[in-house]
């Protein structure tokens, strides 16, 4: 089923469009969301959460042809605010290793997700992107904002763990300075 078929039911409050929304994209958001949280029954309560979430977003919001992006966004929100819940000794290496990696070319004025999540900000870092090939923007995203292990990267591009690593800190070192000339100082 397509994605404005299913937004139409949520919007209609038919429960079968929420069905129909974990059975299309259940596995992915759940992916997302055992990346971040390091664990399955953790990453299955923040995709229940995200569920419930596109259920009372939609409406009044419209996702439209964008269901995933809309559905994985709420997920992806609900897995670091259960890993803050946790604390930080319970936090996943992973995602504190990913927070780490961005403090060195995000400023850091509540921490680096949620300046990740602003608006300006995040206008910035698209711009950033935009700038940069297929391969070195999937990869800067599958890293930072899916938070997939290098190895998965390396593995679904086909190239190096050590190339992954490589990319990732030069695209980083770029970032700091295209941040710094839109105005953002560390």
């Amino acid at each position: 089923m397509d994605d404005r078929r299913i937004v139409e039911l949520i919007a209609a409050r038919d429960e079968a469009g929420i069905a129909m929304l974990r059975e299309k994209y259940g596995s992915r958001l759940t992916a997302i969301a055992k990346n971040i949280c390091g664990d399955a029954e953790t990453a299955e309560e923040c995709v229940q959460d995200a569920l419930l979430g596109a259920w009372n977003a939609i409406p009044p919001h419209d996702p439209g042809e964008y269901l995933f992006a809309f559905a994985a966004k709420i997920v992806r929100a609900a897995a670091v605010n259960r890993v803050k819940a946790l604390g930080a000794q319970k936090r996943s290496a992973e995602f504190v290793e990913l927070t780490r990696e961005l403090e060195s070319c995000i400023p850091d004025r509540n921490g680096a997700i949620e300046e990740l999540e602003g608006t300006e900000l995040s206008s910035a870092i698209g711009a950033f992107l935009r700038g940069k090939s297929e391969l070195k923007r999937a990869v800067f995203v599958r890293r930072y904002w899916h938070a997939d292990p290098l190895e998965d990267i390396a593995a679904r591009y086909g190239i190096t763990v050590g190339k992954v690593k490589s990319m990732l800190f030069r695209l980083r070192n770029e970032l700091r300075i295209h941040l710094e000339k839109e105005g953002y100082h560390l």
